[in-house]
C-alpha cells in the first residue's frame, strides 16, 4: 500500500508533464505505436495462419494419407501416359492394402462431376464420390439424420447415398432428407443419411482437390462404378483417388514414404499421382511460420528499438529542462532514489501510453490486412500482453540512464543552473 502511495504522485507529476508538451510526448510515442501495432500485427497474421492451417488438417485428417490421381486433360496427353503408366488402378489399391504395413482403414474413391441433378437448384451442383463404407470412419464424419451405408449396401451396388449438409439443403431443403430421392444424371437415388456440417478450409495444396464435404453426395463404390459412366470416362483413371488412415502410433510420413515408392514402380515414374500427408504439411507449415515470425520480430523489434532511442533522447532533454527543479527537490530532501523514480514514470508513462495506442492501431491494421489481402488474422489476448509487456519494458530499460544522470546532479550546481 505504501508503494502505491508513494508512486501515485510520481505518476500524476509525470501525467502533467507530459501534457505540458504535448506535441512532443505525441512524436515521442509514434516509435512506440508503429512497433507494438507491428507486434501485435504479426502475432495476429501468425495466430490467424496457425488457426486457418489446423482447421484444414483437421479437415484433411491428421493421422490419414491422400492420394490423388493427376488425370490427362486430352487423349493425346493421355496417350503418352498410357505408354508409361496404366494410371491409378484397383490393383494399386490392393497393392498397398497388402504390402503396406500399420493401415487402420483404407479406401478406393471414384468421383464424378454430373451433368443433371435432380431436384434442380442454382447453388453449385454436388460432387458424386462413390467410396467404400469405411470412409466415414477415415475421415471421422458424424451423421445428423439416417445412416450410413454398409458392407451390404456395398455389395449389392443399392442406388443410395448419403447427403453432405450443404448438398442436402441445396437439393431437399430443411425438412428431413431420409426416405427421399436425387436424380443424378439418369439414375435415381435414394436418401437414407445425411451428414454432419464439416469444417471447411480456404487453403490447400497442389495436387490436392479440396472438394467442400458439406456439398457432396456420397454412395457405395460398387454403385457409382456399376450405375454411372463418365462422358469423359476416356480420360478418366479407374480409380481418382485413395484415402488411407494410419493407425494409432503409426509414423504417417514414414507410411506414405512406403505408399510412394510403391506407386512409383507400378506406374513407372511417371509421375500421374499426389500424395498428401496431413501431418507433413503441419510441419512444414510450423517451420515456414516460424521463420515469418522470427523475420517479422526483427522488423518490429527495429520499430521498438527506434522508439526506445527516441524516449531516451526526450528524456536527456527533459533532465536538462528541469535541472533546477531537480536542484530544488534535491535541497528540500528528495532522495537520488525519488528523482530515479520520478524520471523512470515517465519514461514508463510514454511507453505505456504508446503500447495502448499500438495495440489499437495493431488491432486496425490487423483487420485491413485480413479485408485487403483476405488474410486470415486473429488478435489474441497473449498477443495484446506480449506487446504491452514489451512497451513498458522498452521505457524502463532507456528511461534508466535519464533517470540516473538526474540522480547524480548536484543539487548546489543544479539550483545555480539557468
Amino acid at each position: 500500500m505504501s508503494l502505491v502511495a508513494d508512486i501515485l504522485p510520481e505518476i500524476k507529476m509525470g501525467l502533467a508533464s507530459l501534457l505540458v508538451h504535448k506535441l512532443r510526448s505525441g512524436l515521442t510515442m509514434l516509435g512506440m505505436i508503429f512497433g507494438v501495432g507491428a507486434v501485435v500485427a504479426m502475432l495476429s497474421i501468425t495466430a490467424g495462419a496457425q488457426k486457418e492451417m489446423m482447421s484444414y488438417i483437421d479437415l484433411l485428417g491428421v493421422n490419414n494419407i491422400i492420394i490423388e490421381a493427376k488425370e490427362a486433360v486430352d487423349r493425346n496427353e493421355l496417350q503418352a501416359r498410357r505408354v508409361i503408366s496404366p494410371g491409378m488402378t484397383f490393383r494399386d489399391f490392393r497393392s498397398i492394402k497388402e504390402n503396406v504395413q500399420g493401415l487402420e482403414a483404407l479406401t478406393p474413391r471414384k468421383r464424378f462431376k454430373p451433368q443433371k441433378v435432380l431436384p434442380k437448384t442454382s447453388a453449385e451442383p454436388p460432387i458424386l464420390i462413390g467410396v467404400l463404407p469405411n470412409y466415414m470412419q477415415i475421415n471421422s464424419l458424424r451423421m445428423v439424420e439416417g445412416r450410413f451405408f454398409n458392407e451390404d449396401d456395398d455389395a449389392r451396388s443399392a442406388p443410395v447415398c448419403v447427403l453432405g449438409e450443404s448438398a442436402k439443403v441445396n437439393l431437399l431443403g430443411y425438412d428431413s432428407a431420409v426416405g427421399k430421392f436425387v436424380k443424378i444424371n439418369d439414375t435415381w437415388l435414394q436418401v437414407i443419411g445425411v451428414l454432419a456440417q464439416q469444417a471447411t478450409a480456404d487453403s490447400g495444396v497442389e495436387g490436392l482437390e479440396v472438394a467442400s464435404g458439406n456439398n457432396l453426395v456420397i454412395a457405395p463404390l460398387n454403385t457409382v462404378m456399376r450405375r454411372f459412366e463418365d462422358n469423359n470416362s476416356y480420360l478418366k483413371d479407374e480409380i481418382d483417388g485413395m484415402y488411407i488412415k494410419v493407425a494409432s502410433g503409426t509414423d504417417s510420413i514414414e507410411t506414405a514414404n512406403v505408399v510412394n515408392a510403391i506407386l512409383t514402380a507400378t506406374h513407372k515414374d511417371a509421375g500421374d499421382f499426389a500424395i498428401t500427408v496431413p501431418a507433413g504439411l503441419l510441419e512444414q507449415r510450423r517451420r515456414t511460420s516460424f521463420i515469418f515470425s522470427i523475420v517479422m520480430i526483427c522488423i518490429a523489434g527495429i520499430s521498438l528499438l527506434v522508439g526506445g532511442i527516441g524516449i531516451m533522447n526526450i528524456m536527456l532533454a527533459t533532465v536538462l529542462e528541469r535541472t533546477r527543479e531537480i536542484g530544488i527537490r534535491r535541497a528540500i530532501g528528495a532522495k537520488q532514489k525519488d528523482i530515479v523514480r520520478q524520471f523512470l514514470t515517465e519514461a514508463v508513462l510514454i511507453s505505456t501510453l504508446g503500447g495502448l495506442i499500438g495495440v489499437a492501431f495493431g488491432f486496425t491494421l490487423s483487420q485491413i490486412i485480413a479485408s485487403a489481402a483476405g488474410w486470415s488474422t486473429v488478435v489474441t489476448t497473449s498477443s495484446i500482453v506480449v506487446a504491452l509487456g514489451v512497451s513498458c519494458g522498452i521505457g524502463l530499460l532507456f528511461g534508466i540512464y535519464p533517470a540516473v544522470q538526474a540522480a547524480r546532479l548536484d543539487p548546489i550546481e543544479a539550483i545555480r543552473y539557468e
